[in-house]
């Protein structure tokens, strides 16, 4: 493919991809307020419980939207999929940013509320599979990990924009505007900024040639008749990556909520953590390519499993801003190789003419059901355990188990090379 396409295809997916992640990643940093907004109960838990479970309930369309968009980015074209999602996402963001509060509708609130996640869940579902499609065929055969290190870094930058949004809006409203109105800012910058990264796909150059399947239906079957062992193991793998990423984005919240500390402060986590990711994501692509991805991925997981605890033990112990910080670097850094190696061993398993439909049915399996319900799980376990531990503890856990399927994985692509 020539340069000039190949850099116009990234920027353009790049931006939308931006957005997108933005739009759905900012509700994580405002579940307090949202709460407060939308399910105003006796109980602050159960306040908080609604709001992160109206989060999870967000990826429940993700699967659907993966299904659906990335088979039509198989069948139609990367082009027409992208600027499907980037208009859905649109649609959703409207939702959140229009919609009365409680005090105002009544259960019309949380209902229009949850239809809205529920958009943006399909739209962002649909995003990763031909938004990674693209980068991948863009890409030199000897840089694919260093090209799809960029789907990270992208994911990064709208991680750290969220947060900055959200440290701006924390910082210059009472605690009272925030919870009433404020926390509709960032959405409403993000709803803003759409139609930059619609526009600029319009101009997307195709990356998919002569497609092979007829309808949607024959490119799932191809994807699921060929490479069912892989998608079932690349949910396990994948399933570590989105509990950290998650466990990480959730700082916010368990910084206020569980430590006490101001919300300013616990915005700092979300900026931190993009800056980092921003940074270490191009280096993590470039050591999959010089050390191959399997030991970069077994070797992150491992490291992860070493500083989470001693991370979380240092943040409860100090609850400073510091440490805070400290805890987020490193986490971050530990995670990101393996995050990065396991998004490129996901674009490479699949063929041409099934890649979109592959990553994405993959991809927002393992975020449906794991991604989901992470911040739900660790507010539980915190409060039935009574343990601020217990995010280190359920990540620890489940990176081991995301290294056995990695193992298998591996090996059966030796065997069938």
């Amino acid at each position: 493919m020539r340069t000039g396409v190949s850099r116009g295809a990234i920027i353009a997916t790049l931006v939308g991809n931006t957005l997108e992640f933005y739009d759905f990643i900012a509700y994580t940093f405002l579940a307090v307020h949202i709460g407060r907004a939308f399910f105003p109960t006796d109980s602050p838990f159960a306040s908080l419980l609604l709001s992160v479970a109206t989060f999870g309930i967000g990826f429940l369309t993700r699967p659907l939207g993966g299904v659906w968009i990335g088979a039509y980015a198989d069948r139609v074209g990367r082009k027409p999929a992208l600027l499907l999602t980037i208009a859905l996402m649109s649609v959703g963001t409207l939702g959140l940013v229009a919609t009365p509060s409680y005090a105002s509708i009544g259960l019309a609130a949380p209902i229009i509320l949850v239809f809205s996640r529920l958009a943006q869940g399909f739209a962002l579902g649909g995003e990763v599979g031909p938004a990674s499609a693209v980068l991948i065929e863009c890409a030199p055969p000897e840089q694919r990990a260093i090209y799809m290190s960029l789907q990270s870094a992208s994911q990064g930058v709208a991680i750290m924009t969220s947060g900055f949004v959200g440290l701006v809006v924390a910082t210059a409203l009472t605690t009272d505007q925030l919870a009433s109105w404020g926390w509709r800012i960032p959405f409403a910058a993000g709803l803003v900024l759409i139609p930059v990264g619609f526009y600029m796909r319009r101009a997307l150059p195709e990356t998919l040639p002569e497609p092979k399947h007829a309808s949607a239906g024959a490119a799932l079957r191809a994807v699921w008749t060929d490479h069912r062992r892989e998608v079932f193991l690349l949910v396990l793998v994948t399933a570590s990556s989105t509990i950290l990423t998650y466990i990480v984005t959730f700082m916010t919240t368990f910084a206020t909520k569980t430590l006490g500390m101001s919300a300013s402060a616990g915005m700092l986590a979300p900026i931190v953590m993009g800056i980092v990711i921003v940074i270490v994501a191009p280096v993590s692509g470039m050591l999959c390519e010089r050390f191959g991805r399997r030991g970069v991925l077994i070797v992150s997981r491992l490291a992860t499993i070493a500083i989470l605890v001693p991370s979380f033990l240092y943040l409860i112990h100090e609850r400073s801003v510091v440490a805070l910080v400290v805890c987020v670097v490193a986490v971050t850094i530990a995670s990101m190789p393996g995050a990065v190696a396991n998004l490129t061993v996901m674009a490479e398993v699949f063929p041409t003419e099934s890649r979109g439909a592959g990553i994405a049915l993959t991809y927002a399996a393992a975020v449906t059901i794991f991604g989901a319900t992470t911040q739900f799980v660790i507010t539980w376990l915190i409060e039935v355990t009574g343990s601020a531990l217990a995010p280190a503890y359920y990540g620890s856990v489940t990176a081991a188990l995301s290294i056995v399927a990695a193992l298998s994985l591996f090996a059966g692509l030796a065997r069938r090379a």
